[in-house]
C-alpha cells in the first residue's frame, strides 16, 4: 500500500485544555483508549477536554491483529477506579462520557462488575451524565444492562470473512448476539457499533454487515478508515475514498439505523454524544 492519500491528514489540535487533561489523567492514574490505542483523534479531544476512559487496566487477554493496546498478562482490578474516574467526570464537566476496556477473559465475568461499578459512581457523582459504554463480549451482560447507561456500544469490527485474520479470537454471530442481547435485557438502552474500511472487505460484505447489525437491533453506527498501527499489525488494504464514507452513511440511514456517523477518521467513541443529541 502506497502512502497515505491527502484527505488522511488529522488537523493540528493544541491548546491549553490538552495539558489540563493530560495532568488530570496523570494526577488520577487513569488510562485512556485514546493513548493505548493511537487514536487519530486524541488530540482534538483533549483540547475539547474529553477522553474515553480505559478501565480494567491498559493489559488486553486477546491479541487482535488490528488493535494497538498491550497483549499479556492482565493487571488486577483497581477496585478504587470507579471513584476516580467519577472524580474525572466531574473536573471535566462531561455531559457525555464513554467508557471501554481491555478485555479481561480471566475474569469470571469479563468484567462486568468492574464496569456496573463505575457507571454507577458517575450517576452518584454526576446524575446528569450520560454514559456510553464499549465493551467486549461480556458474559456476564445483565450486570452492565441493569446499571441502564444511556448507550451501550460493542463493535463489530470488520466483515465476518475476516474475523479469522483480523479479530482470531472473536466470533461474529457473538458479537452480534452481544447487541441482540442488550435489547432484550434492557430495552430502553441504544446500542452502538462499530466498522473499520480498508481491511480487504468487498462492498457486499459491507452491506451485508449493515443488515446484520440491523437485524441484531443496532441503533447507531460507526464507520471509519483502519489505519495500522504499525509493520507488525494488520496491514492496510485500501484507502476508502470520502465519498465512499459519504455513500454508505446514506445506505445505512436508508436500511434504518438511527444514527451514522461515516467518515475517515471516525471511531466508536468520537464526539460519541452526537447520537443522542
Amino acid at each position: 500500500m502506497s502512502g497515505k492519500p491527502k484527505w488522511l491528514r488529522v488537523p493540528y489540535h493544541n491548546n491549553q485544555n490538552n495539558s489540563f487533561v493530560t495532568n488530570l489523567l496523570k494526577e488520577l492514574d487513569l488510562n485512556t483508549v485514546c493513548l493505548e490505542a493511537s487514536c487519530p483523534n486524541c488530540a482534538e479531544c483533549f483540547s475539547n477536554k474529553t477522553a474515553t476512559f480505559l478501565i480494567l487496566g491498559k493489559i488486553c487477554t486477546r491479541d487482535c491483529s488490528f488493535c494497538n493496546v498491550s497483549y499479556g498478562t492482565p493487571q488486577l482490578v483497581d477496585e478504587d477506579e470507579p471513584q476516580r474516574i467519577a472524580g474525572a467526570v466531574l473536573k471535566l464537566d462531561l455531559q457525555y462520557v464513554v467508557l471501554t476496556s481491555v478485555t479481561r477473559d480471566d475474569l469470571q465475568d469479563g468484567g462486568a462488575g468492574h464496569f456496573a461499578n463505575v457507571t454507577a459512581a458517575i450517576q452518584r457523582a454526576s446524575p446528569q451524565t450520560s454514559i456510553e459504554l464499549l465493551i467486549p463480549d461480556l458474559p456476564a451482560l445483565k450486570t452492565v444492562t441493569d446499571g441502564s447507561p444511556a448507550v451501550i456500544s460493542h463493535n463489530i469490527e470488520t466483515v465476518q470473512s475476516l474475523y479469522e485474520s483480523v479479530r482470531p479470537s472473536a466470533v461474529y454471530e457473538r458479537s452480534l448476539n452481544v447487541l441482540k442481547s442488550i435489547k432484550r435485557l434492557n430495552p430502553g438502552i441504544r446500542t452502538k457499533s462499530g466498522l473499520m474500511l480498508g481491511l480487504g472487505e468487498t462492498r457486499e460484505e459491507v452491506l451485508k454487515t449493515f443488515d446484520d447489525l440491523l437485524y441484531a437491533d443496532c441503533d447507531f453506527l460507526t464507520i471509519g478508515q483502519y489505519l495500522s498501527p504499525s509493520k507488525n499489525h494488520y496491514p492496510v488494504y485500501e484507502y476508502i475514498e470520502l465519498k465512499v464514507f459519504d455513500e454508505y452513511a446514506k445506505i445505512a440511514e436508508q436500511k434504518g439505523f438511527r444514527y451514522v456517523a461515516s467518515a475517515p477518521f471516525v471511531r466508536s467513541s468520537y464526539n460519541a454524544g452526537k447520537a443522542l443529541s
